[in-house]
């Protein structure tokens, strides 16, 4: 049984690439998000790429081999958006358990292939848990401030239902990511304990903020220090940031919390920031140039890539990662 945590030890981890990046690569249709199974739907789904699991499972298993063949240790499970919550513009809140299920199924058969060719490198699954588009800690009309679309006990309860079904599609850990709203990832960490201690299971935690804008804060408010405190009482594997800024951006805040905890971190950053177009004009090279600062400061232990990001990015962030030591982690692990 290989562990993520001695593989931790031993040298600095490849996270993958953007999911929806590589999709729009595809030009699927309507017909095609649809496929047989939701031939007779009555809502459109194009644009809902979770739902390719179910209705084209090939390219989602060929965007995973990519992102292994450029190099990649671990690979995001297609549910981003996988909870009711997220599922609701789409009418598709039954769905919910499938789309989980079938896409840890799909990626652990392609981590089981790879593993198999090379069993020095190990090639895990991250069942991603995305942060909704909605928020427990802010109202949505600024006529009642005090008014709030979801609450808590919403949240745990659809988090939950998505945890459950990626600990049945096989997944080795939980990637909670690209949180905006602190109060949504502690229902969503809250969850995970509670699946955790009914199943007697201690799956690995992965925590992700993302910090919006040059203020230096996560939507909610909070530093990167003082989201890293607000989570630091839940037993995680890794706490890091990704998505909203590229790489050299987003460096001070991971300065900013790597000497002040014993987790590991992380960092997916996107290929830069979007052009007039939304697009993501930042090269593997140039990437990858602003990533090497991170490795020359020690201050990583998993490295990948958010929007925009391509098989291309994290190969050239993989050639650099196997050059540098990762950063020395004293509690998390070796306590």
């Amino acid at each position: 049984m290989y562990s993520i945590e001695k593989e931790l030890e031993k040298r600095i981890l490849v996270l993958d690439g953007a999911m929806g990046t590589m999709l729009q690569q595809y030009k699927f249709t309507e017909e095609d998000f649809r496929g047989e199974q939701y031939k007779d739907f009555d809502m459109p789904l194009q644009g809902n790429n979770d739902v390719l699991s179910i209705t084209q499972p090939w390219a989602i298993k060929e965007v995973h081999r990519k992102y292994f063949e450029a190099g990649a240790d671990i690979i995001e499970t297609n549910t981003f958006s996988s909870t009711t919550i997220g599922m609701a513009d789409y009418n598709l809140e039954d769905a919910v358990y499938e789309l989980n299920y079938q896409s840890a199924k799909i990626a652990k058969e392609v981590a089981i292939e790879f593993t198999k060719k090379q069993p020095e490198k190990p090639r895990f699954v991250a069942g991603s848990i995305g942060p909704t588009n909605k928020t427990a800690s802010m109202s949505p009309n600024v006529n009642d401030p005090g008014y709030r679309e979801v609450t808590f006990e919403d949240l745990r309860k659809v988090y939950k239902q998505q945890i459950q079904a990626l600990v049945d599609g096989g997944v080795d850990l939980l990637l909670v990511e690209t949180v905006f709203d602190t109060l949504n990832a502690k229902a969503a960490l809250f969850a995970i304990e509670e699946v955790k201690e009914e199943r007697d299971i201690n799956i690995p935690t992965m925590l992700s903020g993302t910090i919006t804008d040059a203020s230096g804060r996560t939507l909610s408010g909070q530093t990167a220090e003082a989201f890293l405190i607000s989570v630091s009482h839940i037993p995680l594997l890794t706490v890091g940031f990704n998505c909203a800024l590229g790489a050299n951006l987003l460096q001070p805040h991971l300065e900013a919390i790597a000497s002040k905890t014993d987790f590991a971190i992380s960092a997916h950053p996107n290929a830069g920031l979007p052009n007039a177009f939304g697009e993501y004009d930042e090269t593997p090279e140039q990437m990858a140039d602003q990533i090497e600062e991170y490795l020359k400061r020690n201050l990583i232990n998993i490295i990948g890539g958010c929007c925009g990001t391509t098989p291309e990015h994290i190969a050239a962030i993989a050639a650099l990662a196997n050059k540098y030591k990762p950063r020395k982690i004293i509690t998390a692990i070796n306590a």
